[in-house]
């Protein structure tokens, strides 16, 4: 598996990656409407207008196609992890996040992140180390879970 950093190229293939997973684990719980929202604020416009924001994307590479993608925001909040359906569960996405945890933190990060999961991932987020930070949300017609994670001492 080969990480890097998101190049220009990258742009139609995340998008369509993060919509075409988005529909199962997250926007299926959604109102048409905010499921709608969701995959325009994340078609290639959307992602480069993330990326023109200073959201840092990394993708994971598996034979050359693409695996799955991560973004975080501000060197603290991870906005985006997603990993395509038949490459879950092989580590693909601990692995992302390892990567931008630690390019964040070399970025100036303390360490500390914070993260609005879907249901479908809290126990992935757990598993990195996260834990709730309060109940179960509601924004922009999408459900999501506040999650956080401590800046480790170092």
């Amino acid at each position: 598996m080969q990480i890097r950093p998101l190049v220009d190229a990258d742009i139609p293939a995340v998008s369509a990656l993060v919509c075409a997973v988005a529909g199962s684990c997250i926007l299926h719980e959604s109102a048409h409407a905010a499921a709608q929202a969701f995959l325009a604020e994340n078609d290639d416009a959307g992602v480069r207008g993330f990326l023109a924001q200073g959201h840092v994307y990394h993708v994971a590479l598996i034979d050359g196609e693409l695996a799955g993608v991560v973004a975080v925001r501000d060197n603290s909040h991870l906005v985006r992890l997603f990993v395509a359906a038949e490459r879950q569960r092989l580590g693909v996405a601990r692995r992302l996040w390892q990567v931008a945890r630690a390019e964040a933190i070399a970025r100036g990060g303390d360490g500390a992140f914070t993260v609005n999961s879907s249901n479908h991932a809290v126990a992935v987020y757990e598993s990195f180390g996260f834990v709730r930070a309060g109940p179960m949300q509601l924004a922009k017609g999408l459900y999501y879970n506040p999650m956080r994670m401590t800046a480790t001492p170092g």
